[in-house]
Formats: structure tokens, sequence, C-alpha cells
């Protein structure tokens, strides 16, 4: 089935077309070479655009990004680099990327392709077939996918935090907070306008938010190899995460997500 075309910021319609959105942090030794393999690789639809949104970084992070500009443009693809700052969170520079981007979707990954880029036909498809209008990889459906195990402090803390997520926010999934994520973006933009979570708990806000207004849910198994650099921290970010399950129930019943 041929995706519906959309219409980009200026006004000029980008059929079929890809985007990438990157959330990056202090990822100056691991951007440039998660940049090489996505250039290197082949998609369906066709890649449009890959946008770095680099959320104050304290290194090259966005150096390291733009270099690899002119490559991007050998290919046809245009690269762009976001900075902001200060730091705000993995959220804000997610919906930050997703509401700039001009393709007809948008595959939203992490800076150290955690999930190898090579998953993203399993992502697409759904949206592709026209089954689904958000798609979320999981490393809880299939655990043998996963290469690489996250320590067992983080592996059962992430456990708990999706009995804690099931319990408050009230979503039937495994795993909301794998980076590998693919929006049809016409469908989505309302669900990002009223994001307000700008930390690690925007991955169920957002799935919240999509499900409350009728949107095709569906999630899939993908690959997965645990980085020891993860930029999350558990002890650090796990009360954060927490509260922000309050938050999303909070926001919707004073009619935040209408």
């Amino acid at each position: 089935m041929r995706p519906v075309p959309s219409r980009a910021a200026s006004g000029t319609i980008v059929p079929s077309a890809l985007s990438i959105v990157i959330p990056a942090k202090d990822e100056a030794g691991r951007v440039g070479q998660s940049l090489d393999a996505i250039l290197a690789a082949h998609f369906d639809p066709p890649l449009l655009e890959i946008i770095v949104v680099d959320d104050g970084s304290s290194d090259r992070t966005s150096e390291v990004a733009a270099s690899r500009a002119a490559r991007a443009r050998e290919r046809g693809t245009d690269l762009r680099v976001i900075r902001h700052t200060p730091t705000r969170g993995k959220g804000f520079s997610m919906k930050r990327g997703v509401l700039d981007a001009r393709g007809d979707i948008v595959l939203m990954t992490d800076a150290d392709l955690s999930a190898p880029i090579g998953e993203a036909p399993v992502i697409l498809a759904p949206i592709l077939d026209n089954t689904a209008d958000v798609v979320f990889g999981s490393r809880a459906i299939d655990r043998s996918k996963i290469g690489v195990r996250a320590p067992l402090v983080r592996d059962y803390g992430g456990r708990l935090f999706n009995v804690l997520m099931r319990t408050i926010a009230g979503l039937p999934f495994a795993d909301t907070q794998c980076g590998f994520k693919a929006f049809r973006r016409d469908a989505v933009r309302p669900v990002f306008d009223r994001q307000t979570i700008d930390g690690f708990g925007f991955d169920v806000e957002i799935l919240y938010i999509a499900r409350k207004r009728g949107l095709r849910l569906r999630e899939v198994p993908v690959a997965w190899n645990d980085s020891p650099e993860t930029r999350v921290r558990f002890a650090r970010d796990a009360a954060v995460m927490f509260l922000d399950l309050f938050r999303v129930r909070l926001n919707d019943r004073r009619g935040r997500y209408n």
C-alpha cells in the first residue's frame, strides 16, 4: 500500500519519505559511528533527513554530527543538527525533533544504536502496511533477541517500572522505554503538541496520549544490545520516572490531553 503523502512545514509535499530523529547528549564518542551506519543502510521509504537534537552537550556532539552532513548530501539525505541549551531532557529533544520533521514517517533511535539500524524494517512495516500509527520496539516480548543484557539492577528495575506503569498509567505493554519507535507523522503531531514531560518518562506519556486519541499502537520485538555508557542511571532517574507516571494520570484528569 502506498503511504499518504504528507505536507512539510514549507508547504511542499514529501511523499513516502522517512525522517530519523536522534536525541543526543554528550555523544561525541558514538554519534559519528552511528550516523555512518545509518547513512550506509537502505530504507524503504527513502531517507529524507536525519535530525540530531543536541540536548545541551558539553562535548563536541554537534560538531561530530555536522561533520557527516556532506556524506549525507551525497546520498540525497539532509542532515540537520538542532542544539538547545541548557539541557532539557530526552523527551524535550524528541518532541522538538518530531515537530520539526518533514517525512511522512518519523523513526526515533538512540545515539548508540542499541537497537541496530538493521531492525528498522521491523518497526516501519506496520506503518507502511497501514495497520499501525505508532510502532515501538520491545526488549521484553522476546528476550532471546537481546545480545548484550543490562546489569541485573537495571534489568529488574526496568521490570519493576513496567509493573508500576501498567498499574498507574494502565498501558498494556511489556516495554515502553525502548528507544526505537516509529510514528506516522501527521497522526502523532497532536500527541507531541500535548506532551509535557521532558525527561525519560516521556515514552509513557506519548503512548498514553496516542492510545487516548484512538491511534493504532503496535509493540514488536527487536534485537537489542545494552550499552554500558547508557545515559539512564537507575538510582538517579527511577524516582523521577515513577513520579512521571502520576503526572500522566493527573494531566489526563485535568484535561491536558483532550
